[in-house]
């Protein structure tokens, strides 16, 4: 491990998080605890360490919860909430996780969760044109149904039935930053930003309020990682490297590499939108927003080494 001391942002991935099939809770706390030993070499070295998580699983299983208990006197709540419930649910997971790994260690470290809302803007495009899948699965006519009744979007999705669909705003503000970097800064090492961070508009008197949305879990990372003032954003995965010419015979790992290089391989169209693609541009973001800067996408497997800079794919600003 270098001897310089840096603080890093990982965004971890849903599979760092939940194995497929497996929703239970033991199962969930199960993976928790074998992704911090994958983190724990950093903290080890020294390191300032943020997280942030995807939220995906586990909101969709709070949903399906919410949707089959719906009435009248035991309404379900709305997608914000969801939302909310899974950042407590994954923090408690992940910060007992390190508690039980500092101990083992003999460290004295403390890890802690924050609720973390992300300020969208009303007029973001996203709103006018929703495209994230969520909830249960309806037939067409479940689908028309829900949307007279629940005002809800409705789209087919992908030959599987038809499924309720929110936007995707990008985020704009983290509103909870400032309490993130002061316990980042005193060594805590913190668990926040979860799903993106909670969607909350802003009004014009400064009050908040939660609105029905879904925020990239990798640009609320990017976004997180600027507002620490971070040396390194740290995209984990289910692969080793970003590729070029994915599944063909000529398919290539991407190492150390230039933000120019990477930006024309997203202009040549070469990563999958809500794949690759909000990665390596949530990598470029980051890198955009100051010098001395390192955005590194790997697999969790390969953190380590990815921080050494003898893995994954690398970029620096």
């Amino acid at each position: 491990m270098n001897e310089e001391k840096k603080t890093i942002v990982v965004a971890l991935g849903g599979n760092a998080l939940q194995k497929k099939g497996e929703a239970s809770s033991q199962a969930q706390q199960a993976v928790a605890d074998s992704t911090v030993q994958q983190l724990l070499p950093l903290i080890q070295a020294g390191h300032h360490v943020a997280i942030v998580h995807g939220n995906g699983p586990q909101v969709g299983n709070i949903i399906l919860h919410e949707e089959a208990l719906n009435t009248p006197d035991v309404p379900s709540l709305p997608l914000d909430d969801c939302g909310a419930m899974s950042q407590g649910l994954i923090g408690f997971w992940l910060q007992q996780a390190f508690h039980d790994a500092f101990r083992k260690a003999g460290m004295r470290n403390v890890a802690s969760s924050v609720v973390t809302q992300t300020v969208v803007d009303k007029n973001d495009p996203a709103f006018a044109n929703p495209t994230k899948p969520i909830g249960p699965f309806y037939s067409e006519d479940e689908a028309h149904q829900v949307e007279a009744e629940r005002g809800y979007t409705v789209k087919e999705d992908a030959g599987r039935g038809w499924r309720r669909v929110v936007p995707s705003p990008k985020p704009q503000e983290i509103v909870e930053a400032p309490v993130i970097k002061a316990l980042v800064n005193a060594g805590v090492t913190v668990v926040s930003t979860g799903g993106g961070g909670i969607p909350v508009l802003r009004a014009e008197d400064g009050t908040l309020s939660g609105v029905e949305a879904v925020i990239d879990k990798d640009f609320g990372a990017a976004l997180l990682a600027d507002k620490l003032g971070a040396d390194t954003l740290l995209i984990l995965t289910s692969v080793d490297a970003a590729k070029v010419n994915f599944n063909q015979p000529n398919e290539q790992e991407l190492g150390e590499i230039s933000a120019e290089e990477l930006q024309k391989h997203i202009d040549d169209n070469q990563f999958a939108p809500g794949s690759m693609l909000p990665k390596t541009q949530a990598a470029l973001k980051f890198l955009a927003g100051g010098t001395g800067r390192t955005a590194i996408i790997t697999s969790l497997e390969k953190t380590a080494e990815a921080i050494n800079g003898t893995a994954g794919t690398r970029v620096k600003s």
